[in-house]
């Protein structure tokens, strides 16, 4: 172990190194396309071409260089390993709130995923992509606190009086608060026959995480659980994830018990 971290440790300790490494498992070059790829100097492409050819992870023919079968070995796990790294920061931030106890997830499902999540300075990414994923789909299907607790909610029963098709599975405690938001236009997406709303007390990080398929799209939308703010969004188009997400959605609607007809939703919240 120690003597391969040596050889990570050399290799990412410069970036020239790296560089030369990306260049050339892109195609053959002479010296002066790598200094030109990566910006090093005479001096140090000398010493860095000299150091991979020791290694015997490159070969020269004649002012060509060019990867070995063992250099492109090691570009390829590099190149395999960043990518990996990348995926881990994407995810770093919202990883609290990825839904870890239900059946079936895995790290793999989400690692291409799409991340949105307040930045420094500017706070509304991960709104803004629950806008434009509501603005995109034709239909939805979801549980959890999606799309309740966002700025979009305006937004999201306008589309649904406009004939998005939509399944929602709300804890009864959420679909209270919609209630207390709007209880006249909720009674008038109920009646409709494009919204279905189901409820259930038993759902999966229902407190801090929602589940959402619109089209062929997954999104988790990640909750703050003391204040109910959308803190990030991670969506995918992958269908295996989609293939998951379809799979807890069914367990989780097979357990679930409909509402009742809009006379009586409006009676059981605020007077309107």
């Amino acid at each position: 172990m120690c003597h391969a971290l040596d050889d990570i440790e050399f290799l990412v300790a410069s970036n020239h190194r790296v560089g030369v490494l990306e260049a050339l498992s892109e195609r053959p070059r002479d010296r002066n396309d790598l200094r030109e790829a990566t910006g090093a100097s005479s001096p140090t492409m000398g010493r860095v071409l000299g150091d991979f050819q020791d290694r015997h992870w490159i070969e020269r023919e004649g002012r060509t260089y060019r990867l070995t079968a063992l250099g492109e070995f090691v570009a390829d796990r590099l190149a395999a390993f960043v990518d990996s790294m990348a995926a881990e920061r994407r995810l770093r931030e919202v990883w609290p709130w990825l839904p870890h106890d239900a059946p079936g997830f895995s790290l793999e499902l989400v690692v291409d995923a799409e991340v949105s999540y307040p930045g420094p300075g500017y706070p509304y990414e991960p709104i803004e992509r629950d806008r434009q994923l509501l603005e995109a789909a034709e239909r939805i299907r979801g549980f959890g606190m999606a799309m309740v607790k966002s700025s979009a909610l305006e937004a999201y029963f306008d589309r649904i009086l406009d004939g998005l098709e939509c399944e929602f599975i709300y804890p009864p405690e959420v679909f209270e608060a919609l209630l207390a938001w709007n209880a006249e236009t909720i009674a008038e997406a109920v009646a409709r026959d494009n919204y279905a709303v189901l409820l259930s007390e038993k759902l999966p990080n229902s407190e801090w995480c929602g589940i959402c398929l619109s089209d062929e799209r997954l999104s988790i939308c990640c909750f703050e659980p003391d204040t109910g703010a959308l803190r990030a969004i991670v969506d995918t188009d992958d269908p295996e994830a989609c293939g998951w997400g379809e799979s807890i959605y069914e367990r989780y609607r097979a357990r679930a018990r409909p509402l009742e007809e809009a006379d009586d939703l409006v009676s059981t919240g605020s007077p309107p």
